[in-house]
């Protein structure tokens, strides 16, 4: 594990180089942040905002959600990928919520993991973004910086979660969530990540090694 002032140092670039990092993700309402989030997995936000775009413009509510025809459904988000699986978990989701918390979307962690095809990962994206609980979310960029900046060694999303947990101000969770992310889409991507461009490379093992 780092030690704080290096951890400080991070944090200090990552303010510096996205000072409004925010969601990627189109959305109005709790409930289109939540279904975009679910569509997001595996695929990117532009491709999910794409197809948002109009699927937000028919369902609008969590029963029409949960009466839409599911073949029909599948279709509307088939460019999302997984999307079979995505359109059940969608349907199910949302008729939980029509059923046990009168079509809103709950506001707590405990809550939105009792939801079909919710994962600590939505369920954060939605605290932190619609009720203004912090939380850290792991997705693919932040497993993937968390672990080249030496910041955790693991590679579940939940133990990745909760070993940054321990390290970053519970203030700057959901902030330092989606600045690894923007930072993760400008420079230190999967394949080739572009160290000699990077500021936060002092700081970085895996940059120090390259």
């Amino acid at each position: 594990m780092r030690n704080k002032q290096v951890i400080t140092k991070i944090m200090e670039e990552l303010d510096r180089l996205y000072p409004d990092a925010g969601c990627s993700l189109t959305y109005e309402t709790p409930l289109q942040l939540l279904i975009a989030t679910q569509l997001a997995a595996q695929c990117t936000d532009e491709r999910v905002n794409i197809v948002t775009k109009e699927l937000f413009k028919k369902y609008k509510t969590a029963e029409d959600f949960a009466n839409a025809d599911l073949k029909t459904l599948e279709q509307e988000i088939r460019s999302t990928g997984f999307y079979r699986n995505k359109a059940k978990n969608i349907k199910e989701c949302c008729k939980r919520i029509v059923e046990e918390y009168n079509g809103e979307v709950p506001d707590t962690m405990e809550k939105l993991l009792t939801l079909p095809g919710v994962g600590r990962k939505t369920a954060n994206v939605v605290l932190g973004n619609i009720f203004n609980v912090p939380g850290i979310v792991v997705d693919t960029h932040a497993k993937r910086l968390s672990n080249r900046l030496g910041l955790t060694k693991e590679q579940d999303p939940t133990k990745i979660e909760f070993d940054l947990m321990k390290i970053i101000p519970k203030e700057k969770w959901s902030n330092f969530s989606n600045q690894l992310v923007f930072h993760g889409r400008a420079v230190c991507n999967a394949r080739k990540p572009n160290c000699e461009a990077c500021s936060v490379k002092p700081y970085c093992v895996y940059g120090q090694k390259s």
